[in-house]
């Protein structure tokens, strides 16, 4: 069963392909999301987040003066409670690869907590060593936002800097390699589900889709 219509899908790829993003409010169903936002609070606190690390591979590290939230990194295969989550990605991968031909053949996801104080500074999502992350796609789990809370996503853009505020059920996608963002200070606990649709994945990286 489809997540989405045609023409609603249509809609969406249209602006992601002018623009290189796209932003869709109540993206996911109010049941997906609090199941969601449920399995993210249960792994926080079985502490089995980590802190986040940049650069791929071998070369990861930790700096905490660019980036400084903690991730849990899903498996579908493990995580069974999110099943309708994976189901909603496996859509989007199969449309953005029958309109847009992405060659998409997979994805790697995690779940994100910024605690209050956190950022991760000016960035584009493709490595240059790494090239297979084609659109990254970013799902809010934040109760309640509110103006002040901080921990918006700031993209940047020639024709003026574009600010989103990481809604409840708000999903951002955009293309990897050429979207330089940031996530700004955030005053609160900040939640998401946040990854990559990957293009020729196998045996490189961490696959988890």
């Amino acid at each position: 069963m489809a997540f989405y219509n045609e023409d609603q899908w249509l809609s969406w790829i249209d602006q992601l392909s002018e623009d290189d993003h796209v932003v869709i409010d109540n993206f996911i169903e109010e049941g997906v999301y609090q199941t969601a936002r449920s399995f993210l609070m249960e792994k926080l606190e079985d502490e089995t987040f980590a802190k986040a690390k940049i650069g791929p591979g071998s070369e990861e590290q930790v700096v905490s003066e660019i980036r400084g939230d903690y991730i849990y990194w899903l498996d579908r295969t493990r995580d069974t409670t999110l099943f309708p989550f994976f189901g909603l990605i496996d859509e989007t991968i199969q449309v953005l690869n029958r309109y847009c031909y992405l060659s998409l053949s997979g994805f790697e996801f995690h779940l994100a907590h910024y605690p209050a104080g956190s950022f991760y500074k000016r960035h584009l999502d493709q490595f240059k060593s790494r090239n297979n992350r084609m659109i990254s796609m970013i799902i809010y789990l934040n109760e309640g936002w509110k103006p002040g809370n901080g921990g918006e996503l700031k993209i940047f853009q020639d024709k003026g800097d574009l600010i989103v505020e990481p809604l409840a059920r708000r999903c951002v996608l955009f293309k990897s390699d050429t979207v330089p963002h940031e996530v700004l200070k955030t005053q609160v606990s900040r939640y998401s589900l946040t990854g990559w649709l990957l293009y020729m994945p196998s045996g490189v990286g961490r696959i988890l889709g």
